[in-house]
């Protein structure tokens, strides 16, 4: 009999593999840190399936959505970057190391940069899906200027809906704006500015929004609902359709940790992007007070990957001993 010690220590885990984490692997990479990723859904995050990102820096006519993540993938794996397709689904601080249950087993890591992103609320209703990013929309600075001299349906009634929806006023003829509740949610500062847009703005208080039609070539024309006051279908003709009711961030695995999250589920980080847990940082749209921007998740990528940096040089040395890990006894002959 003897022992064989199961174990795999590395000196970044990243959890995600959105623009945040592509970004930060470029320069830990760069700088010989061994570096891995773990991604559960699509490489490039919601940035992949956008279908144009008209607002990066450096892309006059803008991109693709999946050629800008291929982009940062291959970026960062011609740097070293080592991608895995799995899913991290806890973190535990042991001091000096983290250890990481995922779908490969227990990994440790000297530091580790959390990116999972966050996910838009949907509606969930038929059309929602099926033309995502070709008609229905979650951000409208990425997508509103798709829609100059066309008409838009605006779906909720917070501040995210009223704000998004005095942006859409620079570009749409008209605005129909859909609100499930008889009253809106949004600040009364916000509330008042709407009543400036009443031109471009029609707000349809008590109305569902049921389903999203288009025509035979994909193209968004109809929005489907009902006007609960009477019980009677209506249907709103648009180009489009922009859906504000919520983030979803992407930090269940969470739960069970010392980091803290705020009232949304959000990071909570300090201005070096470091967590409550020293070593653990969190950057893009999983981090409290994003941006919601490409641009901004790949620069606060790139700042988390200059924090793990100092980190690891003010907590590692050539002493670094791997932490304790359970052996797997193997039967020799």
């Amino acid at each position: 009999m003897s022992d064989t010690p199961a174990k795999e220590v590395h000196d970044v885990i990243m959890v995600g593999a959105g623009p945040a984490s592509l970004s930060a692997a470029i320069y830990t990479t760069r700088e010989d840190i061994d570096t891995v990723l773990f991604e559960k859904g699509a490489i490039g995050g919601l940035a992949a399936i956008t279908d144009l990102v008209d607002n990066y820096p450096g892309f006059p006519k803008g991109i693709a959505g999946l050629e800008l993540a291929d982009r940062l993938r291959e970026q960062a794996e011609r740097f070293g970057a080592d991608i895995r397709l799995g899913e991290v689904m806890k973190i535990e601080d042991q001091g000096e190391f983290k250890k990481l249950t995922t779908t490969d087993g227990d990994i440790y890591a000297r530091s580790v940069l959390i990116a999972t992103g966050s996910d838009y609320k949907m509606l969930g209703i038929p059309g929602e899906k099926e033309y995502y990013g070709r008609g229905v929309h979650y951000c409208a600075t990425c997508d509103g200027a798709f829609y100059r001299d066309k008409r838009l349906v605006v779906v909720g009634g917070g501040n995210s809906a009223a704000q998004e929806a005095i942006f859409l006023t620079r570009f749409a003829t008209h605005i129909d704006l859909l609100v499930r509740s008889d009253k809106m949610r949004a600040s009364d500062i916000l509330q008042q500015e709407l009543k400036k847009h009443t031109d471009k703005i029609t707000i349809h208080f008590n109305t569902t929004t049921d389903e999203i039609i288009a025509n035979k070539d994909g193209q968004v024309t109809t929005v489907k609902g009902t006007d609960k006051t009477t019980g009677k279908a209506v249907e709103f003709a648009t180009d489009g359709v922009f859906v504000f009711i919520g983030l979803k961030p992407n930090t269940g695995f969470l739960k069970d940790t010392k980091i803290e999250l705020d009232s949304i589920g959000m990071i909570k980080t300090t201005a070096m992007l470091e967590t409550a847990i020293p070593g653990v940082f969190a950057a893009g749209d999983v981090r409290s007070g994003a941006t919601m921007q490409v641009a901004s998740a790949t620069g606060e990528g790139a700042t988390a990957a200059l924090m793990i940096r100092k980190y690891l040089e003010d907590h590692t040395g050539s002493d670094v001993v791997a932490p304790p890990v359970p052996a797997v006894t193997a039967k020799t002959a």
